[in-house]
């Protein structure tokens, strides 16, 4: 790994954007036996995500191009623009599948939510990058897991159990780069964990799916239909798969195949080989995310890198595991991969972010005190570390100069 970051941030954005293709191909392939059936055009859903996608790079260039450290600036208006959205689409949100999570903006629809995880995550960073890490359970609440408290509370009625789990994943890896005690995470863990139990008892859906996990097949054709039928494509796969657009599943099987689901049919296209591609590239973008937050000598920097690399491994993780059978359906879609547009813009300008980290993530951007004793303009540490050592050298010269004086004197 070269020391300017150049390495990670190449790795970073080959893996994203060969996700991002991949992505494209298995929309087609997840789709296009449905639309012909449905409008005509078997390339109706590939069409928009292509627009998508081609958003979502434009805004991830912007964004490596953009230096981070001026993102600090616009996290407080961030954080309420997305903090109303949330609330507005409860108000004026269509309902779609009992559900209000989205604007419709013509064909395009945009979803508040997944604006909420950059902002949250971009205003956790900034606070905690000028303060000490909380010491105590009061401290971690205000006003930090407030705010997580308040958009997850709105998430939840929309409802969207998945983006709140996200979101609590995320604020989670921020703290504990942070610093803060590993017994307080452990405490504010336990706690949340209570919250999301109560959540998931008083809506009989919710109960229904994790029951249905526990146990699938005792209600095959009811409550556990996606998973086992996930679990039959998957299993009917073996390891090379049956062929790129040549699976049953997504046809008239397996719901919402495109997005939440689109994993179960790479297992039964691609076989176990394409499966394990997959999970090796989030693997993959999860070390190089990491190590430019390790690597980086920002404190801003380094919580801003570690809750984005957090936000979309575990978002992954979360698809991944659903779809395996090994943890509850929460519609959490796969990053980069599922059919979605707000989470696609919104995931490749939060790597845009960490390409423009692991660059200028070696400049520490340091307030230095002017005579007066107000903070003056911020100045990079390699710049104040030049003037040290001319200011050294010159006090040097003056000491010999007094010196050889002296002796001149004395003779």
């Amino acid at each position: 790994m070269t020391r300017d970051g150049h390495f990670d941030q190449r790795l970073l954005a080959f893996v994203t954007l060969g996700l991002v293709a991949f992505g494209l191909v298995m929309v087609y392939s997840a789709t296009s036996a449905s639309a012909t059936l449905g409008n005509g055009d078997p390339m109706s859903y590939l069409k928009r995500q292509a627009v998508y996608a081609l958003i979502g790079v434009a805004v991830l260039v912007a964004a490596a191009r953009f230096d981070y450290h001026r993102l600090r600036f616009i996290a407080p208006p961030l954080l309420l623009i997305a903090l109303g959205l949330c609330v507005a689409v409860l108000v004026l949100g269509p309902q779609i599948n009992g559900a209000r999570r989205w604007f419709l903006l013509g064909p395009a629809s945009f979803q508040p939510s997944e604006l909420a995880k950059l902002a949250l995550c971009l205003f956790a960073a900034v606070y905690l990058a000028r303060r000490r890490a909380p010491r105590t359970l009061g401290e971690l609440i205000k006003p930090l897991g407030l705010l997580t408290a308040i958009f997850c509370g709105l998430i939840l009625l929309e409802p969207d159990l998945g983006t709140t789990v996200s979101l609590c994943g995320m604020m989670l890896a921020v703290f504990l780069v942070a610093g803060v005690p590993f017994r307080l995470l452990v405490a504010a863990s336990v706690l949340a964990a209570g919250v999301g139990l109560l959540a998931i008892w008083v809506e009989p859906y919710r109960r229904a799916r994790v029951f249905s996990f526990l146990d699938p097949w005792s209600d095959a054709q009811g409550s556990g239909f996606q998973i086992v039928q996930a679990m039959i494509g998957i299993g009917s796969g073996g390891f090379t798969g049956a062929g790129l657009g040549e699976g049953v599943g997504k046809i008239s099987y397996l719901p919402e195949a495109h997005t939440d689901m689109i994993f179960a049919v790479i297992g039964e296209e691609l076989g176990l080989l394409g499966s394990v591609l997959v999970i090796g590239a989030f693997a993959v973008f999860a070390v190089a995310g990491f190590r430019i937050a390790l690597r980086c000598r920002d404190p801003f920097g380094k919580l801003l890198a570690a809750g984005l690399t957090a936000l979309i491994c575990g978002q992954a993780a979360i698809n991944l595991a659903a779809v395996l059978g090994i943890a509850p359906l929460t519609g959490v879609p796969l990053p980069f991969v599922s059919y979605g547009g707000s989470s696609l813009v919104v995931l490749l300008a939060g790597v845009g972010i960490l390409l423009n980290i692991a660059v200028n993530g070696t400049v520490v951007q340091a307030r230095v005190p002017d005579r007066s004793g107000r903070n003056s303009r911020a100045r990079p540490a390699s710049a104040r570390g030049r003037r040290s050592v001319a200011r050294t050298r010159s006090d040097g010269d003056v000491r010999r100069v007094a010196r050889s004086r002296r002796v001149a004197s004395g003779s």
